[in-house]
């Protein structure tokens, strides 16, 4: 799922670089995978929120369909 999350993380508008971060915050991929799955899901949820708040919900909605089951991730 890393690279797929990074894809949708692309795809959302009006990212902004705040100080050493981003908002929205990056996907949970590289250095950042073997946080706890607890904080991939939240991570998850704030992209598909903002995606929906900047109206491109469909979009991503299509994207994440499209997608095998074998690139999700389902836990450890």
């Amino acid at each position: 799922m890393p690279p797929e999350w990074n894809a949708l993380w692309e795809m959302l508008p009006d990212k902004q670089r705040i100080g050493n971060s981003w908002e929205p915050a990056p996907p949970l991929i590289l250095a950042a995978w073997d946080s706890p799955i607890l904080f991939k899901i939240i991570r998850f949820r704030e992209h598909i929120e903002y995606a929906a708040n900047y109206g491109i919900f469909d979009q991503v909605d299509e994207y994440l369909r499209s997608l095998k089951p074998v690139q999700w991730f389902y836990g450890d």
